[in-house]
């Protein structure tokens, strides 16, 4: 009890100490040692040249601070000097960026658009947060230093990058808040805010799955490449697979990639179950985790027993992704007739026509029924009812995607393919039993 009062004690004197330190003496001391930073992450980006080709590093980058503290702090009302000082900086800063591509053909701006925030540095610490002033100081640092890794990223960007990325930025953030969240009507028991959001969850864990193939891991391999393309559609993923197996000789790998897709979309199914219904999405964890142990295990079993020697040749493949807006229409369109389909079930056959139907629906894209699913269309559906036509669904997708391997792959790896999914089916049958 001693000790504590003692570090309470001394806790509470530094405090006054502290309190008695002049802001403005903090202010400057802050602006004095961000503009020194900044000058010497000049100085270290441009220590191989020449001195005299450079307008400042950690000295005048340090008095240009200086001198706009010191601007600011003589008339704070009026900010006359202030500006006045900004103006004949940016003289200065003009007249040297134009000697500079005059006489050595220098196009670089971002030393003087660095200046500029430095001058601005003494203003921002007296009136705005720490946390502000500190972040804008490291964001300089961070894009100064990664000039040559922004450099090679950028390399890696197409011509339809950014058209992808404005397409993504008009169907989440400029459609969606402009929909009505009332129901379209009484058949359509459904906003057209819930029909989009869902375009936009799904379309976002693709467009992701696109990001991550192309730019984290542009070098993956067959499986990787699988895993990475089950987030977006493991259907599609298995069919080109399937395909491939009869032009290479890797059979262990392609089926390894067929079942990692199948595991990804129990992700992608609890990913959108977590985000709509929560509820759905705790009961749906154990019986998926269950599915995906049983998946890696037979995977493991593929490596260690037919385990093969051929080079993997990677071949490069572009990715489809759902950012175009005719696949979101017929996503939409999907989610709205399975929404009236899933409607006109329950009140007509109950629990167990809405079993049957997910078993149809397997066939299909389940996205758009199982979302429906999630935000309990209709309002008579319960948990334990959802968690059911979920697993029947993702049960009968199998069934379809061992369909197509069996009938699209070569014939070495259709064995191995029906073995696979047969267990995984009869695990999903047996786990609808103790629902």
């Amino acid at each position: 009890m001693k000790d504590l009062h003692n570090f309470e004690a001394v806790k509470e004197s530094t405090m006054q100490i502290i309190s008695q330190i002049p802001r403005e003496l903090v202010n400057f001391i802050l602006v004095v040692l961000f503009s020194l930073l900044i000058g010497m992450e000049q100085r270290r980006v441009h220590i191989e040249s020449q001195s005299e080709s450079l307008f400042g590093t950690d000295r005048t980058i340090t008095m240009i601070g200086i001198l706009g503290y010191i601007l600011y702090t003589v008339m704070p009302d009026t900010l006359g000097l202030f500006y006045g000082g900004g103006v004949m900086v940016s003289a200065l800063l003009g007249i040297y960026y134009y000697n500079r591509i005059k006489l050595k053909n220098q196009w670089g701006f971002t030393s003087i658009v660095i200046a500029l925030i430095t001058y601005c540095l003494a203003p921002l610490v007296a009136l705005e947060p720490l946390w502000l002033v500190m972040l804008v100081v490291v964001v300089i640092l961070i894009v100064v230093e990664m000039k040559e890794s922004l450099f090679n990223f950028s390399r890696k960007f197409d011509r339809n990058e950014f058209t992808l990325l404005a397409k993504f930025i008009i169907i989440a953030g400029i459609i969606l808040p402009l929909l009505p969240h009332t129901p379209i009507s009484t058949t359509l028991d459904i906003s057209p805010f819930q029909i989009w959001v869902s375009i936009v969850a799904v379309s976002g864990i693709s467009y992701l799955s696109y990001l991550l193939q192309k730019f984290v891991f542009p070098d993956s391999g067959i499986i990787l490449s699988a895993i990475l393309g089950g987030l977006y559609s493991s259907t599609a993923t298995t069919i080109i697979l399937s395909r491939r197996s009869k032009e290479e000789n890797s059979d262990v790998k392609i089926i390894s990639g067929i079942f990692g897709a199948t595991g990804m979309m129990y992700i992608r199914i609890l990913i959108l179950a977590w985000i709509f219904n929560a509820d759905v999405a705790v009961r749906l964890v154990p019986f998926f985790l269950v599915f995906v142990v049983v998946l890696l295990a037979y995977i493991g079993f593929l490596q260690i027993k037919f385990k093969t020697k051929a080079a993997e040749k990677a071949t490069e493949k572009k990715q489809q992704h759902p950012l175009e807006f005719k696949t979101a229409l017929i996503f939409g369109l999907l989610f709205g007739i399975f929404a009236i389909v899933t409607n006109f079930v329950i009140k007509n056959y109950g629990n167990a026509g809405v079993n049957v139907l997910s078993f149809i629906v397997g066939v299909t894209d389940i996205d758009p029924y199982i979302l429906n699913l999630f935000q309990h269309v209709g309002g008579n559906l319960q948990v334990a009812v959802i968690v059911n036509a979920t697993i029947i669904a993702t049960a009968s997708n199998s069934l379809i995607k061992m369909i197509y391997a069996i009938i699209l792959g070569s014939p070495g790896i259709r064995w191995r393919v029906i073995i696979g999914f047969s267990a995984l089916i009869v695990v999903s049958i047996v786990s609808t039993l103790v629902i």
